[in-house]
């Protein structure tokens, strides 16, 4: 920790890199308070979609191709870890329905006893989207109904739902997780913000603004959330260990570092033992 500011790591988790089990209990030996996972659940080869979001268009590295199931991958590292808190950075929500997406996020919480927090995120992959099913002309509508779909199903006895994209009668679904696993709001529009007070209990950001202009949008955020009487918090995905402070300034709570892309075990232990010191 740097004052008050949590450090965890992130990353692409492939089936020829480091084992599941593994990163796990090392991330938590090296005395980082977090593990978060991304989700792609597929790459179609005729990929239209450019790559990056933002900046000019690249090749898509190839771990997009060769991620575990975020989900899976974390029931096995709850059950063998003690206390990091476990995460996706980020699910793609419309890409699951919410029924099997909220059963899933409830077992991994029961599994690590509280520790789960969902990164949610809509996707970019327009033809990842299309595959699914998903119309890419409005998935932040349908991501936020699905979440609310799910929230339903972790906090009521009988659940119903319904909605333009969700909508189903009384259901009996358990296990119930041991806390609403906390719902953590991705993205750096003009909208955001928005998105995280009426459907997240925090913000998922890439470290894509200035540290004043974060700065501002965490004031902003915090300012609103209090005006709701709530509070919020803000993971920084992808942070910089050179920038700590200024982040830490900025009223970041926690900070991701992202372990990179190794086919070797022992290069990625050696990355997060340089990120620990």
């Amino acid at each position: 920790m740097l004052g008050d500011m949590d450090l965890g790591i992130v990353t692409f988790l492939t089936d020829y890199g480091i084992d599941p089990v593994q990163l796990g209990r090392a991330v938590e030996e090296r005395g980082f308070s977090s593990l978060f996972l991304a989700e792609h659940t597929h790459i179609p080869t005729s990929r239209r979609t450019p790559w990056p979001v933002v900046g000019p268009p690249q090749p898509l590295p190839r771990h997009y191709s060769h991620t575990f199931d975020p989900l899976t991958a974390l029931a096995a590292i709850a059950a063998t870890t003690g206390h990091i808190a476990l995460g996706t950075a980020v699910a793609l929500v419309n890409q699951h329905h919410p029924i099997n997406l909220a059963k899933r996020v409830a077992s991994v919480d029961r599994i690590s006893g509280g520790r789960f927090e969902l990164g949610a995120g809509p996707g970019w992959n327009n033809e990842e989207m299309a595959n699914h099913g998903v119309d890419p002309a409005r998935p932040v509508a349908r991501m936020l109904e699905h979440i609310a779909a799910m929230k339903t199903i972790w906090t009521e006895e009988e659940p119903e739902f319904h909605g333009e994209f969700v909508d189903f009668d009384p259901i009996w679904s358990w296990p119930k997780p041991v806390r609403r696993p906390p719902v953590l709001i991705a993205g750096v529009g003009p909208t955001v913000l928005d998105r995280v007070l009426s459907h997240g209990d925090g913000w998922l950001p890439l470290p894509l603004f200035t540290p004043e202009h974060l700065g501002e949008r965490i004031a902003t955020l915090r300012e609103r959330a209090a005006d709701a009487g709530r509070p919020v918090n803000v993971t920084l995905y992808g942070g910089s260990p050179d920038a700590l402070e200024s982040y830490e300034d900025a009223g970041v709570d926690r900070v991701l570092f992202e372990l990179h892309d190794h086919k070797n075990p022992g290069d990625a232990l050696r990355e997060l033992d340089h990120l620990a010191r």
